[in-house]
């Protein structure tokens, strides 16, 4: 019996004594076999056509002025994100993008990295973005204020963001399941077409949370190139 609702979300997972947080990432050889790396075939074709359109979409947000790769850097950005999501739909599988540890960690270094690109290399143009075009004299020492702070927090919305869309199925999944043992029989079916549907939703939730992460952070860079 669980002691405390969050403790769906102790990274210490275990089923007969085994911890499969780090045994769960073995589950990418089920997913795809050999002959996704060595066969053009449907799931092959299928990552191939989501990289070319993400790839596209990051280009245009990034504009010429980008450094060499950085497209690549979020793609592969989304698809870490997006893998580790779906992972943690698996029964006794730990969510490691609902966890602040995780999430923190991967928006802090993008930041950093996005900021000391910038003033390095367009100290100018990161100076002027804080006073927007067409703000009046009484207001720019105001405005200088709050794009300072704007650009602070940035790394605190994203890792939010993704940590609290994640808890949140996770938590509804887990209250629906605990209430089977108390409900009727006849309100059974019910009770399971409900965690489908909330399943089905996560699963949207995984792919859409991974792309705005992504996006959200070539936006970033793009003001700052």
């Amino acid at each position: 019996m669980m002691g405390n609702l969050f403790s769906i979300f102790d990274p210490s997972t275990q089923i007969l004594s085994l911890s499969l947080n780090w045994g769960s990432l073995l589950l990418l050889l089920f997913i795809f076999p050999y002959s996704f790396w060595m066969f053009y075939n449907s799931s092959f074709l299928l990552v191939s056509k989501v990289a070319s359109t993400l790839k596209a979409e990051f280009s245009t947000l990034l504009g010429p002025s980008a450094f060499q790769g950085a497209t690549l850097l979020f793609i592969a950005l989304f698809f870490m994100i997006l893998i580790v999501n779906v992972l943690g739909l698996m029964p006794y599988i730990f969510t490691p993008t609902s966890h602040p540890l995780l999430t923190v960690t991967l928006a802090l270094p993008v930041w950093v990295a996005i900021i000391l690109y910038g003033w390095v290399n367009h100290t100018f143009h990161m100076l002027a973005h804080l006073v927007p075009e067409g703000t009046p004299g009484p207001l720019m020492v105001f405005m200088v204020c709050i794009e300072t702070v704007s650009n602070i927090i940035r790394p605190l919305t994203l890792s939010v963001r993704l940590a609290a869309n994640m808890i949140a199925g996770h938590l509804l999944l887990t209250l629906l399941g605990n209430q089977g043992a108390q409900m009727p029989t006849l309100m059974l079916p019910l009770l399971l077409g409900s965690q489908l549907l909330l399943l089905t939703l996560e699963s949207a939730v995984a792919m859409i949370q991974a792309y705005v992460f992504t996006v959200l952070s070539s936006l970033y860079m793009s003001e700052s190139t």
